[in-house]
Formats: C-alpha cells, sequence, structure tokens
C-alpha cells in the first residue's frame, strides 16, 4: 500500500512540474511577443528615420543647389557693380572736359 500512496503524490508533483513549466513558457512566449513588438517598432521609426533622411538630403542638395545660383549671381553683380563705377568715372571725366569747353 506504500506504492499505492506514492504514485498519487508523484502524479501531482508532475502535474505542479508541469504546471510550473507551461508557467514558465508563457512567460517565455509573453516576453518574445514584448520583443518582437519591440523590434517591430524599432523597424517602424528605423523606416521613418530613413524617410526623414531622405528628404533631409533633398532638401540639403536644393539648397547646395540654390547657393551655387547666388554665387553665380554674386559675381555677375559684382562684374556690374565694377562696370557702372567705371562709367562713373568716366562720366566724371566727360563733365570735366564738357565743363573746360564751355569756358
Amino acid at each position: 500500500m506504500a506504492s499505492a500512496d506514492s504514485q498519487p503524490r508523484f502524479g501531482q508533483s508532475v502535474k505542479g512540474l508541469l504546471s510550473d513549466k507551461v508557467g514558465s513558457c508563457s512567460g517565455d512566449v509573453i516576453a518574445l511577443t514584448r520583443q518582437v513588438l519591440k523590434g517591430s517598432r524599432s523597424q517602424e521609426l528605423l523606416g521613418q528615420a530613413a524617410r526623414s533622411m531622405v528628404i533631409q538630403e533633398d532638401a540639403i542638395l536644393h539648397s547646395e543647389d540654390s547657393l551655387r545660383k547666388m554665387s553665380i549671381i554674386t559675381t555677375h553683380l559684382q562684374y556690374q557693380q565694377e562696370a557702372i563705377q567705371k562709367n562713373v568715372e568716366h562720366s566724371r571725366n566727360l563733365q570735366d572736359q564738357l565743363r573746360h569747353l564751355l569756358k
């Protein structure tokens, strides 16, 4: 009868161990699910960051192009300023010559 009494206890201890293992596995599955969701969120954030980077890169390229054009315009304006200064100087000389002729 000792063996009859030990079998229910053995069955209960196996059930207890199985219950503990099932609980542990459930906890592991929950942790794994959380990690997968975190990874999914991280992937989404990386995608958004990549899209933002592409937009910023386009803006930088556009800015570089605008700066290049402004540099060309600045050079042209400098040439025009020099030409105007030469013409002003030339007109002063002509005015002086006219004054001498009219005297």
